[in-house]
């Protein structure tokens, strides 16, 4: 569907570093970084809108030099870029102008449903939510009927009382109007709700990418497991591999407390430094040598008066639950 080849890009001093990955048709593909780390400039060389090093194909077809006209690809900014001097309507069907749109009526009539965004249709865009602000956004986007739609940050401006609906529909819009969606975001849960594919970039080099559980359960590197906020990320000596560089990680729930119960298992005696209670667990912080390990336990789990801050015991990690990085 798309593919990126060494896409090299320089702006002043910062750089995106030779991408490449593909996206797969009628897929949704979420691109997952910090404010700064090139999302947006990415986004904008596939939508032939940066002068760009490498390639870019779309079915098949290079279009690295094609120009955004020609590409039939939506595009929806952060600041959704409305025009001021437009109704919503007006706004929504603005490609009409300068291409025929196949079943015009039909598509309007379904995304004003799809979208709930019959009462504002004659409203003037200056006077509307962010979430609605949004949806118009989107639905223009659609009624141009791109074979690709790219988001930038969609739902900064949304209130987060809507924001699972408008997730929903977000990930609706693939089956019901045929497209693919490339969607930037430096949110976690975005990622995990909507992402079929999740790349990871940081300072402009994608340093992993992958299905969506994989990619946000599995980090393949230690910049990816601090990025994705692991919080137990450790050598592997102490476990007992003689290798360096190499590091572990441990979900912070699958820490268990106690007597070694089975020989598959690690052990390690601990000291436990603090004991927080967050209303329906707890978080413990047990030191292990010169490391500390995040662990959470649920209350129905654990009473605090079987473990106390000073007391001396031993965690164990089942070596299923343990990830290599």
């Amino acid at each position: 569907m798309l593919e990126v080849k060494n896409l090299f890009l320089k702006k002043g001093d910062f750089v995106l570093h030779k991408l490449s990955f593909k996206i797969e048709k009628n897929s949704y593909f979420v691109l997952l970084g910090q404010t700064g780390s090139g999302k947006t400039m990415l986004l904008e060389s596939i939508a032939g809108l940066q002068n760009i090093e490498g390639s870019i194909f779309f079915d098949g077809k290079d279009i690295t030099n094609l120009p955004p006209e020609k590409r039939n690809f939506g595009f929806v900014y952060q600041s959704f870029l409305l025009f001021p001097n437009m109704n919503v309507k007006d706004n929504i069907i603005y490609s009409s102008r300068f291409k025929k749109i196949k079943d015009a009526d039909k598509l309007f009539d379904d995304l004003v449903d799809f979208l709930h965004i019959k009462h504002l249709l004659k409203r003037d865009t200056n006077h509307l939510s962010g979430g609605e602000r949004q949806r118009i956004a989107i639905a223009r986007a659609i009624y141009s009927r791109p074979k690709l739609l790219l988001l930038d940050e969609p739902l900064s401006a949304v209130d987060p009382t809507f924001r699972n609906s408008i997730m929903k529909s977000l990930k609706d819009l693939i089956k019901r109007y045929d497209i693919t969606i490339l969607h930037v975001t430096h949110n976690f849960r975005e990622a995990s709700f909507l992402a079929d594919c999740v790349a990871v970039m940081i300072d402009g080099k994608i340093l992993q990418t992958g299905g969506a559980y994989e990619v946000l359960n599995e980090p393949n590197n230690i910049e990816v497991a601090k990025f994705l906020g692991f919080k137990n990320v450790f050598p592997t000596s102490i476990l007992g591999f003689n290798q360096k560089n190499k590091f572990f990680t441990i979900d912070p729930s699958r820490i268990k407390f106690g007597d070694k119960p089975r020989d598959d298992i690690y052990c390690f005696p601990c000291v436990i430094e603090n004991i927080l209670g967050i209303s329906d667990h707890y978080k413990i912080f047990a030191k292990v040598g010169n490391d500390t390990f995040f662990c959470k336990v649920h209350e129905n789990g654990f009473e605090k008066k079987v473990l106390k801050e000073g007391d001396k015991t031993n965690i164990y990690i089942d070596r299923k639950d343990i990830s290599f990085i």
